[in-house]
């Protein structure tokens, strides 16, 4: 039996930086039954729900987010950042870490900055095609890096792909299928579109489908649309949206029964639903959040490229697009298996066992990581 010791996973907000979080730190366990891990989040985002049901503490610091105009906050900047760099520290000393990873976001960079102060070793995973501030600033003192994508402009950063949990890594699409169909309200076997703007939703895609339905309904296609949190679709008498073969929800849990229930996604392109989208082999409609710094767009390029994904701005995803592209598209059995088995090749499925490979070898408790590989 080896030695406890202690890690501090931070991130948070959405789920594309709590999925990966959390399924870095099941392969720590994993491979360390002794390692003893605590999340590091802030108290507003959906961490506070998911990291406890994954079985981990979870330690809350401020969000500290650079205000966008001149601002009596942006005065008070200085004094809140160093507060939460000083509750992070704490954090560090109270678990006796070992060590720190991160995954991006508003929590990290206090995190960053006070394990660096304590001189303890960084290793950071960055989701998207362009790295993030927090993760730019963290991968200056990190040990080791990892990426979900190439072209990050991280140094010394490895193409590892997305740490997702064993559930959605090792499923099996084919065979999940009926039972997912089931669980989901599809019923026969016409075709079933499953559409998301991920855990935050995206108000253009529920605008676009809201008013799609009826042309939806006349194909015959079952449509299950995930709204995301706080952003049910109403009708005009402020209730839940209703309409033969739709059926709405804001979140679901087990994503991996949606990629398997679906012949069709339409989806942001967040980080983590186009690796997940590739594992899966999941045919794709990715509609790249319009504003940011375009990394969405990037995230979609590889998938899209392999022949696994459509890509559509956001202003094009419309009735008329649904009507000319999509509906032709679900109708076509044999594109739609292309499809799936392009996205297939573009899959990788060890991420999270390399990443916590990667931190154990940095504190002399394992070989090298493993060579990536292929779903």
């Amino acid at each position: 039996m080896t030695d406890a010791f202690a890690v501090v996973v931070a991130g948070g907000g959405t789920a594309g930086h709590i999925t990966p979080m959390i399924a870095i730190a099941d392969a720590l366990r994993q491979a360390d039954p002794d390692a003893a891990v605590t999340a590091v989040g802030t108290a507003d985002g959906l961490e506070t729900r998911l990291v406890p049901e994954a079985g981990y503490e979870l330690r809350t610091i401020a969000k500290v987010p650079m205000p966008r105009r001149p601002s009596v906050d942006l005065l008070k900047l200085p004094f809140r950042f160093l507060s939460a760099v000083k509750a992070a520290g704490t954090i560090l000393d109270d678990t006796h870490a070992r060590a720190v990873l991160g995954v991006g976001g508003y929590v990290c960079t206090p995190v960053y900055l006070a394990a660096r102060k304590r001189k303890l070793p960084i290793f950071i995973h960055e989701a998207n095609a362009r790295a993030g501030l927090a993760n730019r600033v963290g991968a200056r003192y990190a040990a080791g890096v990892g990426a979900a994508f190439s072209g990050t402009g991280l140094p010394g950063a490895k193409v590892v792909g997305m740490p997702m949990r064993g559930f959605v890594a090792t499923m099996d699409r084919a065979a999940q299928r009926d039972a997912a169909r089931e669980a989901l309200g599809f019923t026969g076997d016409a075709p079933a579109l499953v559409v998301t703007g991920g855990s935050s939703g995206a108000a253009s895609i529920n605008a676009t489908i809201a008013a799609s339905l009826p042309l939806l309904a006349r194909a015959g296609v079952q449509v299950l649309h995930i709204t995301g949190r706080g952003k049910a679709v109403l009708d005009t008498a402020g209730k839940p949206l209703a309409a033969a073969g739709y059926r709405q929800v804001e979140y679901v849990d087990s994503m991996d029964q949606a990629y398997a229930a679906a012949d069709l996604i339409v989806a942001r392109s967040g980080a983590g639903t186009v690796c997940e989208l590739a594992v899966a082999g999941t045919p794709s409609v990715l509609v790249p959040l319009p504003i940011g710094n375009g990394e969405q767009r990037l995230n979609a390029a590889d998938l899209v490229a392999a022949g696994g994904a459509l890509l559509v701005e956001d202003a094009q995803f419309t009735t008329s697009y649904l009507a000319n592209t999509l509906l032709p598209l679900l109708a076509d059995k044999e594109a739609l298996a292309a499809m799936g088995a392009a996205a297939k090749t573009q899959g990788k499925t060890d991420a999270a066992a390399v990443m916590a490979a990667m931190i154990r070898q940095g504190l002399g408790r394992t070989t090298p990581p493993p060579t990536t590989t292929g779903s």
